[in-house]
């Protein structure tokens, strides 16, 4: 299925999309998105909604081009850990290999991260049978940094499962810190040479203000609640994630790609639905915020639909804040 691509508007309509990660890979434009479905499931603030089982895989040549959807690449039936819940995926390439690195419930209905590899950044994927030892949360983001290596970030909060991870176990009964107290951050963790382990044991990320105070919990204006991203401009390494409570897509910078991260701003105001999730991507000259809403599905079930718009920098490397509904 195809459909010519236009800012602020669905990249495809025949199915309902989320989550996008995109990359440029062999001078194309790649979207990795998360896929959602139909469901009887009531919706609540664990994510019981989000029934998603499988990846697709979207492609332009272009952002005037056609958006091409390269169909099933990775179903939940083919992951012998999983057990449900496909959500935000992300890929990488490395070693002459495409990665796509995936979260998912496994049989004890705890979120992990898996991967699986392809030859080709349109899949199939096939995946590894087991997930990423000392994985935990959700929202996977994979920077390649220029020195080769590799650093996946990961985690989200309630249906995220992260505050559950506070002592390095999961602990099922466990709630964030209080309100006056450091927020938690993301999570961080080298990826070994072959990508497919941690090589170290993942670390959080401090998100601080520009006196170098952490965010506190209660600070939901600013303050990460899943969806990490990491991209690099003019020698920063940007993270962005979604607020979540307040549905905003916000950034921090940092020299080094585990932080400090001091926070700069709101790049995304609220769309349209429950979520809000996020990637940023230079093509040619010109950067690019991919996002998602529920505009397509006016907001039933809270389906969403993936797209894109220009995004610009500031001089001083701030990021102009986009409104997708602005004319």
């Amino acid at each position: 299925m195809e459909k010519n691509s236009k800012p602020n508007t669905p990249l495809v309509t025949h199915i309902y999309t989320a989550d996008p990660s995109a990359h440029v890979f062999e001078g194309k434009i790649y979207i990795y998105p998360s896929h959602d479905l139909d469901h009887s499931e009531p919706s609540n603030d664990n994510g019981d909604q989000y029934k998603m089982e499988d990846y697709h895989v979207l492609s332009m040549e272009n952002l005037n081009a056609p958006c091409v959807d390269h169909g099933e690449v990775l179903h939940v039936k083919d992951v012998p850990w999983a057990k449900k819940q496909m959500w935000a995926p992300d890929a990488a390439f490395k070693n002459n290999t495409y990665y796509l690195y995936f979260p998912a419930r496994d049989h004890d209905d705890i979120f992990r991260l898996g991967v699986a590899t392809s030859s080709s950044p349109a899949g199939p994927f096939t995946p590894q049978p087991d997930y990423i030892p000392g994985s935990y949360s959700i929202d996977p983001a994979v920077l390649v940094d220029e020195d080769n290596k590799a650093y996946c970030y990961f985690g989200g909060l309630w249906g995220g499962q992260l505050e559950k991870w506070q002592t390095g176990t999961f602990l099922p009964e466990a709630e964030g810190p209080d309100l006056s107290a450091p927020a938690l951050g993301p999570r961080v963790a080298e990826l070994s040479d072959d990508m497919l382990t941690f090589k170290e044991t993942p670390e959080e990320i401090s998100i601080v203000d520009n006196e170098g105070n952490p965010l506190v919990a209660g600070d939901e204006e600013r303050r990460f609640f899943e969806g990490p991203w990491v991209h690099k401009y003019n020698g920063y390494y940007y993270l962005s994630y979604s607020t979540g409570t307040t549905h905003s897509i916000v950034y921090a910078i940092s020299k080094n790609p585990k932080g400090p991260f001091v926070y700069q701003g709101k790049i995304l105001t609220p769309v349209s639905g429950w979520t809000t999730h996020h990637s940023i991507v230079q093509f040619q000259d010109k950067w690019y915020l991919f996002y998602h809403d529920c505009s397509l599905s006016d907001g039933v079930d809270h389906k969403r639909s993936v797209k894109y718009t220009e995004l610009n920098y500031n001089e001083d490397g701030t990021i102009q804040t986009i409104d997708p509904y602005k004319e």
